[in-house]
């Protein structure tokens, strides 16, 4: 059956937004700090902000403080958004290339919706997605299918119909859960390696890689 929706998710796939969320973290780091691993918040990136404040200050989920922490952190994020974040290379070709052939897209992303709306306006593609699905929009975040099932249904597609695009395990397990197709990408946050081994239908090298898969 044709692919009728092409769902992404956003950090490491759609952009690389690690670079703000470090600034964020910077600003909470105590002055004379080591910097932080550029690589080790890529990769945390992927996971969410549990997984950044983890790296970035050494709190963990559930521990005193860890609420205020997450608070500050996101604060300074919707403080600083835009100000690094850029589309992946071979992205921007790829969408318009499925504007061109008029297939939708969307975004399905853990982020806060609210901040991932301004990430989208940020690289001017609040207008283009037909949908945005946040952590935060439906009543489990990934790995649970929900926000894919939302997704589907606020497009009136089947999941069967749609095909999900992510950088992390847990994306391939929410699209499983919910009976979509999925490619796991090897330019995200994930080492190519570890993304090949996702379980998915097919990684992509490139972001153009995905074409054949929908059009």
């Amino acid at each position: 059956m044709k692919c009728a929706v092409v769902l992404f998710d956003l950090d490491g796939t759609l952009a690389n937004t690690a670079p703000d969320l470090a600034l964020a973290l910077e600003a909470l780091r105590a002055p004379g700090s080591p910097p932080l691993d550029r690589d080790r918040i890529r990769r945390a990136t992927a996971v969410g902000t549990r997984a950044l404040l983890w790296e970035g200050l050494a709190i963990a989920s559930g521990a005193e403080g860890y609420e205020a922490a997450r608070g500050a952190f996101l604060a300074h994020y919707d403080r600083l958004i835009g100000q690094a974040t850029e589309l992946n290379p071979g992205i921007a070709a790829v969408l318009d290339t499925l504007d061109d052939h008029g297939l939708p897209w969307g975004v399905v992303t853990n982020k806060p919706e609210r901040l991932a709306q301004r990430v989208l306006a940020a690289l001017d593609l609040q207008n283009r997605a037909r949908c945005l699905v946040g952590g935060d929009t439906a009543a489990r975040a990934k790995p649970y299918p929900d926000p894919l099932l939302h997704a589907c249904a606020l497009l009136g597609v089947a999941p069967a119909r749609c095909i999900y695009v992510g950088d992390d395990q847990g994306d391939i397990d929410a699209a499983r859960a919910a009976g979509m197709p999925a490619l796991a990408v090897a330019f995200g946050y994930a080492p190519p390696d570890e993304a090949a081994g996702f379980g998915a239908d097919g990684l992509l090298a490139t972001p153009a890689d995905l074409l054949p898969w929908v059009l």
